[in-house]
């Protein structure tokens, strides 16, 4: 995974381009520890599925860890139709429970739930810091076609300081290859760890033997890290889904960290996988801002350019 990825866009060949030269990415003597949480996240369960984020956020505290990252939806579970009639506003008894729990164990907290916000549903993510306060909150942009009739689209993007850098909170398919321009703009916006709140999910007959995230997560990850030099973390739910959509689906975990030296972290592919597995990642340094982000891209070898084929 060092290998940088090839960003040029399609279009027709330049000719001979140089090569690009890949230095090592700057790496301050910092660590960051994320506990990437892989929780059992059960349909319409909300009280049950928030004792069980409660205790995994009192293990990532018991081993040092800085932060811990939740999966997406993990009160309602990803498209459950309870939520569409119960949905809670944030704040809310839900991101209340979450930032008494950030509190009490001393710890950034970063989870995916369901807001209801304005007669709507969003599919929400929040940071806490360890004064229980939400530093950041963010509604899914790259939604589904099969949640849609669930949630409303995100309008927003936000980067918060912290005492850890610069953090940006997306949520899971923002991170497809085609949704990638989110990451892009937080990376622009000086992200320099990006969290993402996630539900990946298959086909019940779908093994760790023929695990289809390896190529749909790994390279967008991968993309946005070796451009930017950014960490990019995304945790998982595991669980067979009940109700909604994708009933008989299941939530596989194969939780990941990247950053612009490769794979830092995983999880285990599995829907019985509900464990957290700790990171300690090397904060980015990150000087580069405005044009002088394009002048490095550019230097790399990505295109501004050129329309697709």
């Amino acid at each position: 995974m060092a290998a940088l990825f090839s960003f040029l866009k399609a279009g027709k060949p330049a000719a001979e381009p140089a090569p690009v030269s890949v230095t090592p990415p700057p790496l301050s003597t910092a660590t960051i520890r994320i506990g990437m949480g892989q929780l059992l996240v059960e349909g319409g369960e909300p009280d049950r599925n928030l004792d069980r984020a409660a205790q995994m956020i009192a293990e990532a505290a018991a081993q040092r860890c800085d932060v811990i990252l939740l999966p997406e939806t993990l009160d309602f579970a990803w498209t459950h139709p309870s939520a569409l009639t119960e949905a809670q506003p944030i704040p809310g008894i839900y991101s209340d429970r979450l930032c008494a729990e950030a509190v009490r164990h001393n710890i950034y907290v970063c989870a995916g739930l369901t807001e209801r916000l304005a007669g709507r549903n969003f599919n929400a993510a929040v940071l806490i810091n360890p004064q229980g306060e939400i530093i950041c909150k963010y509604h899914k942009i790259h939604l589904l076609t099969v949640e849609q009739p669930y949630y409303a689209v995100g309008q927003t993007l936000n980067v918060v300081d912290t005492p850890l850098g610069k953090i940006g909170v997306n949520i899971c398919a923002d991170n497809f290859l085609e949704g990638l321009p989110i990451g892009h703009t937080l990376a622009r916006m000086g992200a320099e760890l990006i969290l993402s709140p996630s539900s990946w999910t298959v086909d019940y007959s779908i093994t760790e033997e023929h695990d289809p995230y390896r190529e749909k997560w790994i390279k967008p990850y991968s993309i946005l890290a070796q451009l930017y030099n950014v960490v990019v973390v995304g945790t998982t739910s595991v669980g067979y889904i009940v109700g909604g959509p994708y009933e008989g689906k299941k939530s596989v975990g194969c939780s990941l960290a990247v950053d612009a030296t490769g794979i830092r972290a995983r999880g285990t592919f599995n829907e019985f996988a509900g464990d957290l597995v700790v990171a300690d990642l090397p904060r980015p340094v990150r000087p580069e801002q405005g044009t002088a982000i394009g002048d490095m891209l550019r230097r790399k070898g990505y295109r501004f350019d050129e329309l697709p084929a």
